[in-house]
Protein backbone atom coordinates (compact mmCIF):
# COMPACT_ATOMS: atom_id res chain seq x y z
CA UNK A 1 0.00 0.00 0.00
CA UNK A 2 0.42 3.52 -0.27
CA UNK A 3 -0.32 6.93 0.37
CA UNK A 4 -1.92 9.16 -1.67
CA UNK A 5 -2.87 13.10 -1.38
CA UNK A 6 -5.51 14.65 -2.92
CA UNK A 7 -7.41 18.08 -3.55
CA UNK A 8 -10.64 18.72 -4.48
CA UNK A 9 -11.81 21.86 -6.08
CA UNK A 10 -14.31 23.30 -2.80
CA UNK A 11 -17.65 24.95 -3.65
CA UNK A 12 -18.17 28.15 -1.62
CA UNK A 13 -20.12 26.91 1.29
CA UNK A 14 -18.76 23.38 1.24
CA UNK A 15 -16.07 21.93 4.10
CA UNK A 16 -13.51 19.61 2.93
CA UNK A 17 -11.09 18.00 4.46
CA UNK A 18 -8.32 16.04 3.14
CA UNK A 19 -6.28 13.29 4.72
CA UNK A 20 -3.77 11.04 3.73
CA UNK A 21 -5.61 8.37 1.91
CA UNK A 22 -3.89 4.69 1.89
CA UNK A 23 -5.87 2.16 -0.05
CA UNK A 24 -6.03 -0.23 -2.98
CA UNK A 25 -5.15 2.22 -5.82
CA UNK A 26 -7.36 0.17 -8.02
CA UNK A 27 -10.65 0.28 -6.47
CA UNK A 28 -9.76 4.21 -5.66
CA UNK A 29 -9.46 4.46 -9.07
CA UNK A 30 -12.45 2.93 -9.97
CA UNK A 31 -14.88 4.72 -8.03
CA UNK A 32 -13.45 8.11 -9.13
CA UNK A 33 -14.27 6.82 -12.79
CA UNK A 34 -17.55 5.41 -11.63
CA UNK A 35 -18.95 8.77 -9.63
CA UNK A 36 -20.76 10.76 -12.58
CA UNK A 37 -22.86 7.04 -13.04
CA UNK A 38 -22.61 5.61 -8.88
CA UNK A 39 -26.27 6.54 -8.21
CA UNK A 40 -27.91 5.38 -11.51
CA UNK A 41 -25.61 1.59 -10.70
CA UNK A 42 -27.15 2.07 -7.36
CA UNK A 43 -30.77 1.92 -9.04
CA UNK A 44 -30.14 -0.89 -11.32
CA UNK A 45 -28.86 -2.91 -9.08
CA UNK A 46 -31.55 -2.32 -6.52
CA UNK A 47 -34.03 -1.68 -8.77
CA UNK A 48 -34.42 1.42 -6.96
CA UNK A 49 -34.98 0.06 -4.03
CA UNK A 50 -32.02 1.16 -1.96
CA UNK A 51 -33.55 4.46 -1.02
CA UNK A 52 -36.33 2.80 0.85
CA UNK A 53 -32.81 0.67 2.62
CA UNK A 54 -30.70 3.66 3.17
CA UNK A 55 -33.55 5.29 5.28
CA UNK A 56 -34.20 1.67 7.25
CA UNK A 57 -30.21 1.43 7.72
CA UNK A 58 -30.20 5.20 9.02
CA UNK A 59 -33.35 4.18 11.37
CA UNK A 60 -31.41 1.04 12.93
CA UNK A 61 -28.13 3.18 13.34
CA UNK A 62 -29.89 4.79 16.46
CA UNK A 63 -28.96 8.06 15.39
CA UNK A 64 -30.86 11.30 16.96
CA UNK A 65 -30.74 15.04 17.54
CA UNK A 66 -27.13 15.93 18.66
CA UNK A 67 -25.45 13.35 18.03
CA UNK A 68 -22.36 13.11 16.05
CA UNK A 69 -22.53 10.82 13.40
CA UNK A 70 -20.26 9.16 10.77
CA UNK A 71 -21.26 8.05 7.33
CA UNK A 72 -18.07 5.23 5.93
CA UNK A 73 -17.58 5.28 2.62
CA UNK A 74 -20.28 7.90 1.67
CA UNK A 75 -20.02 7.89 -1.84
CA UNK A 76 -22.41 10.86 -3.31
CA UNK A 77 -24.53 11.48 0.20
CA UNK A 78 -27.38 9.64 0.65
CA UNK A 79 -26.94 8.20 3.37
CA UNK A 80 -24.55 11.59 4.83
CA UNK A 81 -27.79 13.74 3.68
CA UNK A 82 -30.16 11.28 5.75
CA UNK A 83 -28.00 11.20 9.03
CA UNK A 84 -27.88 14.90 8.72
CA UNK A 85 -31.76 14.93 9.19
CA UNK A 86 -31.55 12.92 12.07
CA UNK A 87 -28.62 15.08 13.75
CA UNK A 88 -30.57 18.20 13.30
CA UNK A 89 -28.35 21.43 13.59
CA UNK A 90 -27.17 20.55 16.91
CA UNK A 91 -25.51 17.16 15.71
CA UNK A 92 -22.45 16.53 13.39
CA UNK A 93 -22.12 14.43 10.29
CA UNK A 94 -18.78 13.37 8.72
CA UNK A 95 -19.62 11.84 5.45
CA UNK A 96 -16.19 9.97 4.47
CA UNK A 97 -14.57 7.86 1.41
CA UNK A 98 -11.55 7.14 -0.43
CA UNK A 99 -12.79 8.51 -3.63
CA UNK A 100 -12.33 12.46 -4.14
CA UNK A 101 -14.33 12.45 -7.02
CA UNK A 102 -17.35 10.91 -5.27
CA UNK A 103 -16.80 13.48 -2.33
CA UNK A 104 -16.96 16.25 -5.12
CA UNK A 105 -20.44 15.43 -6.06
CA UNK A 106 -21.70 15.35 -2.42
CA UNK A 107 -20.33 18.29 -1.64
CA UNK A 108 -22.15 19.61 -4.68
CA UNK A 109 -25.49 17.99 -3.91
CA UNK A 110 -25.30 19.57 -0.37
CA UNK A 111 -24.52 23.09 -1.69
CA UNK A 112 -27.37 22.68 -4.74
CA UNK A 113 -29.64 21.21 -1.80
CA UNK A 114 -29.10 24.17 0.19
CA UNK A 115 -30.98 22.45 3.25
CA UNK A 116 -30.40 24.06 6.60
CA UNK A 117 -29.60 20.64 8.38
CA UNK A 118 -27.29 20.00 6.16
CA UNK A 119 -24.84 22.68 7.62
CA UNK A 120 -23.48 20.16 9.89
CA UNK A 121 -22.17 17.78 7.40
CA UNK A 122 -18.19 17.69 6.66
CA UNK A 123 -16.72 15.84 4.00
CA UNK A 124 -13.67 13.57 4.61
CA UNK A 125 -11.45 12.20 2.10
CA UNK A 126 -9.84 8.97 4.29
CA UNK A 127 -9.42 5.85 4.42
CA UNK A 128 -11.89 3.38 6.66
CA UNK A 129 -8.61 1.75 7.55
CA UNK A 130 -7.43 3.76 9.23
CA UNK A 131 -9.98 6.36 10.57
CA UNK A 132 -8.59 10.02 11.08
CA UNK A 133 -10.57 10.05 14.55
CA UNK A 134 -10.40 9.78 17.84
CA UNK A 135 -11.43 6.58 20.00
CA UNK A 136 -15.01 6.56 21.32
CA UNK A 137 -15.56 9.77 19.24
CA UNK A 138 -19.15 9.07 17.34
CA UNK A 139 -22.65 8.22 18.12
CA UNK A 140 -23.46 5.82 15.21
CA UNK A 141 -21.86 5.09 12.20
CA UNK A 142 -23.31 3.89 9.19
CA UNK A 143 -21.79 2.21 5.89
CA UNK A 144 -23.56 1.61 2.45
CA UNK A 145 -22.08 -0.65 0.24
CA UNK A 146 -18.74 -0.27 1.41
CA UNK A 147 -17.58 -2.95 3.14
CA UNK A 148 -17.26 -5.33 0.01
CA UNK A 149 -15.12 -3.16 -1.15
CA UNK A 150 -12.53 -2.24 1.43
CA UNK A 151 -9.20 -4.52 1.11
CA UNK A 152 -9.10 -5.78 4.67
CA UNK A 153 -12.84 -6.14 6.04
CA UNK A 154 -11.97 -7.45 9.48
CA UNK A 155 -9.31 -3.59 9.89
CA UNK A 156 -12.60 -1.52 8.58
CA UNK A 157 -14.98 -3.36 11.57
CA UNK A 158 -11.70 -2.73 13.85
CA UNK A 159 -11.59 0.92 13.35
CA UNK A 160 -15.60 1.51 12.98
CA UNK A 161 -15.42 -0.15 16.82
CA UNK A 162 -12.53 1.73 17.82
CA UNK A 163 -14.09 5.25 16.97
CA UNK A 164 -17.75 4.22 18.25
CA UNK A 165 -18.80 5.43 21.61
CA UNK A 166 -19.76 2.36 23.82
CA UNK A 167 -23.02 0.91 23.41
CA UNK A 168 -23.76 2.43 19.81
CA UNK A 169 -24.46 0.88 16.77
CA UNK A 170 -22.94 0.00 13.64
CA UNK A 171 -25.32 -0.25 10.95
CA UNK A 172 -24.04 -1.60 7.25
CA UNK A 173 -26.50 -1.59 4.18
CA UNK A 174 -24.92 -3.84 1.47
CA UNK A 175 -25.39 -6.31 -1.11
CA UNK A 176 -25.04 -9.87 -1.38
CA UNK A 177 -23.02 -12.13 -4.12
CA UNK A 178 -26.14 -12.98 -6.55
CA UNK A 179 -26.65 -15.92 -7.88
CA UNK A 180 -29.23 -14.43 -10.47
CA UNK A 181 -27.92 -14.14 -13.77
CA UNK A 182 -28.51 -10.53 -14.37
CA UNK A 183 -26.93 -9.22 -11.28
CA UNK A 184 -24.06 -11.25 -11.14
CA UNK A 185 -23.17 -10.11 -14.53
CA UNK A 186 -23.18 -6.58 -12.54
CA UNK A 187 -21.55 -7.50 -9.72
CA UNK A 188 -18.81 -9.83 -10.92
CA UNK A 189 -17.97 -7.40 -14.15
CA UNK A 190 -14.55 -6.23 -14.32
CA UNK A 191 -15.45 -2.21 -13.68
CA UNK A 192 -11.52 -1.28 -14.48
CA UNK A 193 -11.65 -0.41 -17.81
CA UNK A 194 -15.14 1.16 -17.73
CA UNK A 195 -16.02 3.55 -18.90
Amino acid sequence: MHSLQFSVPLLPTSRFKRHSVRCASDRQQLFNRIAPVYDNLNDLLSLGQHRIWKRMAVSWSGAKTGDSLLDLCCGSGDLTFLMSEKAGADGKVIGLDFSKEQLSIASSRQYLLSKACYNNIEWVEGDALDLPFSNGYFDAITMGYGLRNVVDKRRAMQEMFRVLKPGSRVSILDFNKSMQPFTALFQGRNWRNWP
